[in-house]
């Protein structure tokens, strides 16, 4: 057995990774990070939720993307995965899986060893190219499952530590009308689940909360301006269009008031947005 055989068969007892550059690092969720910043957010977790799918974010990329790794790992490629498409599975130290779904190109063979940032294969989704499976539009469909087997929302498992940082308070902006610190709390938590945001839950929003508004706006709401962080009429008729969907009737004329505020608020007091 070579000396790298050893190192490896040691580091797999340990229940640790092997880098890319033959680097030992213990796994955690610190040691974790979303890759994909960067894109939209075009079906979020409870989106595929709520149509009977168990579970998973979609980003929009352009087919052949290359798909860093969240973490380290190695690697388990699905050819034509049913609904998902050729899938390359991340299995890491620690018992969680990552896998994404839909891919052009496989790029690593099983069992190879990665580290987080490797690239471990080309996004696809074209309706009907080899891969695709159920894609109708090109894009990365990215999930995590735990050691138990249960499908878990990775931008979860990141932002909370594997564990969950505690919970917030409802908002009493649903009674009031009036956004505050909680208020603002929960929209940051509301995109940082739904929308890729990756900043503080502080209750202070800037422009990265309202960045990451904007691209859910954009996906669900008929938003068709930049995600530049600026909001604007625009941003904010798309968000009382959300606001119509849990009781606000006033009009869409991207004014807010406490009517607008009100609706909103119903939305983000949902119980899914308690936990950090």
């Amino acid at each position: 057995m070579s000396r790298r055989s050893i190192l490896r068969y040691s580091a797999a007892a340990a229940g640790i990774a092997i880098g890319g550059a033959g680097l030992v690092t213990p796994a955690s969720a610190s040691d974790f990070y979303n890759p994909f910043t960067g894109y939209p957010i075009t079906d979020g977790w409870w989106e595929h939720i709520s149509r009977g799918s168990l579970g998973g974010i979609d980003f929009a990329m352009g087919v052949g993307t290359p798909l860093p790794a969240c973490g380290g790992g190695t690697i388990t490629n699905i050819p034509y995965n049913g609904t998902g498409g050729h899938t390359v599975t991340i299995n890491h130290p620690n018992g969680y899986r990552t896998q994404y779904m839909h891919l052009s190109q496989f790029l690593l063979g099983n069992g190879t060893s990665v580290g987080a940032g490797a690239h471990v294969g080309l996004s696809g989704g074209a309706a009907g190219a080899p891969g695709s499976g159920s894609s109708t539009g090109p894009h990365c469909h990215w999930h995590m499952i735990n050691p138990s087997g249960t499908r878990i929302n990775p931008l979860d498992y990141i932002g909370g530590g594997g564990g969950g940082g505690g919970t917030l308070p409802k908002t009493s902006t649903e009674s009031d009308g009036i956004p505050g610190p909680i208020f603002w709390k929960r929209v940051q938590n509301w995109v940082r689940i739904d929308a890729g945001y990756t900043g503080p839950i502080d209750g202070v929003p800037g422009p990265n909360t309202y960045a990451a508004m904007q691209r859910y706006l954009a996906a669900h709401y008929g938003y068709g301006g930049p995600a530049d962080g600026a909001p604007g009429p625009n941003t904010y008729a798309a968000l009382q269009r959300l606001a119509a969907r849990h009781g606000y009737t006033g009009p869409i004329d991207g004014v807010m008031g406490p009517n607008s505020w009100r609706g909103v608020a119903r939305f983000v007091n949902q119980d899914r947005f308690d936990r950090v």
